[in-house]
């Protein structure tokens, strides 16, 4: 008597079964003409009979098979590349241009041409181009509209890797040619805007241009295209561990010295707050001036910041020729009256500098206790568990804490010492002409501390922490 089931394994023969999918995949590999590629999977009776076998007929219902969907073809590399840079160009030029435009007109002095040749100074100076002016060369890039733009390129670079049909490929390749195509559009772009902005009361070199443009393409797009390509896990394989923890821990390392500056620095003008406005008071330009002098001053808020961070590494800054601010001297002679400058330290800071002292410190070692609760409960070994499960991994080895505490140190001294020398620069050909910390020792500086305080903080984390207990155990020994 016939018997029929919805199961695959329903089946007393599987030999029956393993044939009737055999014919399914078959007669399923093509899809069919009228249904499309991505469609759901249907299911589809096959009948299979076998009378010396079974003595009845079978009913085997099994999905039908999919034939996977064919790649989508990426938009052309051109057409995606152009797109993109010009519009990461536009995004963080307009901005600045409505901004000198305004300014501008409400001191009488409106024109759109005007604003367009203001704006692409002030844009041209955030890429780090200096401008030649009537009062000298002016250097001081303001580096947070540099970090607008390296998130634009950022931005630029995710969107060229998705067009070509390259997201998640994991292909490095793919991210070196998004970078290299849009760094060479980018430079092209800074090059332009730089001969067209040239000669009109601004000197500009065309050539320094195309060289910081390139430079922050590259930069900003290479790591939205890694970011897209998911080739950044491939990368991160082909790294020894101690190498990639190094790397990881020392830029925590030098973002949470950057942090401890900041918080020093914005702390010290919210304090200073009465001098502030009586700085911006001061200036009789009426509302726009005013606006103005804050709107530079916000624009000057990461170097500020930076220069804070040499402050605390013991270093310090300059603000003019034989000018120093740091823990134990403050010297410093006429300066630009702005709102900024208003949280300035008016001497030496006596005993809380030793309080100041040690919170790049207090920051490595946060960093180098990080790295030890990562490798005790992240994903960094092939045997560790699911960060967040409540199960703890093995104690991290000491040779790989070790190793990467020490590589911590350097790269965070890196870090450090190329945001100080971006963060310097020259204002007029005078006394201003040397502003912000010394690159070289703040580096090295940061280098050591990095280093100590990030084994400090991984060791103290690796003895004195207490795992935790897996899920359901607790209370057992």
């Amino acid at each position: 008597m016939p018997s029929t089931t919805d199961r695959p394994g329903g089946s007393e023969d599987p030999f029956a079964v393993a044939e009737a999918l055999q014919s399914v995949v078959r007669d399923t590999e093509a899809v069919p003409a009228g249904r499309r590629p991505d469609a759901e999977p249907e299911t589809r009776d096959t009948v299979v009979v076998d009378d010396e076998v079974l003595g009845r007929r079978e009913t085997v219902r099994v999905p039908a098979q999919r034939r996977p969907a064919e790649r989508l073809r990426g938009a052309p590399l051109p057409v995606a590349v152009a797109f993109a840079t010009i519009w990461a160009a536009l995004l963080t030029y307009l901005p600045v241009a409505a901004a000198m435009g305004l300014a501008r007109t409400l001191e009488g002095q409106g024109g759109v041409t005007g604003a367009a040749h203001a704006g692409a100074a002030a844009w041209l100076l955030g890429h780090g181009v200096p401008i030649g002016t009537s009062i000298g060369p002016l250097g001081l890039a303001p580096l947070l509209l540099t970090a607008l733009v390296l998130w634009r390129l950022n931005r630029a670079g995710l969107h060229v890797t998705r067009a070509i049909g390259a997201r998640r490929s994991g292909s490095i390749s793919s991210a070196l040619l998004v970078a290299v195509c849009v760094g060479a559009t980018y430079a092209a772009i800074g090059a332009l805007t730089a001969h067209l902005t040239d000669g009109r009361g601004t000197e500009v070199s065309t050539a320094r241009a195309a060289s910081d443009f390139l430079l922050l393409g590259l930069l900003g797009s290479l790591i939205g295209a890694l970011r897209g390509s998911d080739a950044v896990t491939t990368l991160a394989r082909r790294v020894p561990p101690a190498l990639r923890h190094g790397l990881r821990t020392g830029l925590v390392a030098a973002f949470l010295m950057l942090g401890a500056g900041a918080a020093v620095g914005g702390l010290s003008v919210a304090l200073s707050g009465g001098d502030a406005t009586k700085i911006i008071a001061a200036y009789h330009t009426g509302t726009a001036g005013q606006a103005g002098i804050t709107l530079i001053s916000v624009a000057y808020a990461v170097n500020a910041a930076i220069w804070a961070t040499a402050y605390l590494l013991g270093p310090g800054f300059a603000l003019g020729a034989g000018s120093i601010v740091s823990v134990t001297e403050v010297s410093v002679g006429d300066l630009p009256t702005l709102p900024l400058l208003a949280g300035l330290p008016n001497g030496p800071a006596g005993a809380g500098g030793a309080l100041l002292l040690t919170l790049p410190v207090l920051a490595g070692a946060v960093a180098g206790w990080g790295l030890t609760q990562r490798l005790r409960y992240g994903r960094a070994h092939a045997w560790g568990p699911a960060r967040g499960s409540g199960v703890d991994g093995p104690e991290p080895a000491w040779p790989l804490l070790i190793g990467a505490g020490l590589l911590a140190g350097p790269v965070a001294g890196l870090v450090v010492g190329i945001l100080a020398w971006c963060s310097g620069g020259p204002v007029g050909s005078g006394r201003l002409a040397e502003i912000g910390p010394a690159a070289g020792q703040a580096g090295l500086v940061a280098m050591a501390v990095g280093a100590i305080s990030v084994l400090l903080g991984a060791s103290a984390a690796r003895v004195f922490s207490t795992p935790r207990r897996p899920a359901g155990t607790k209370g057992r020994r």
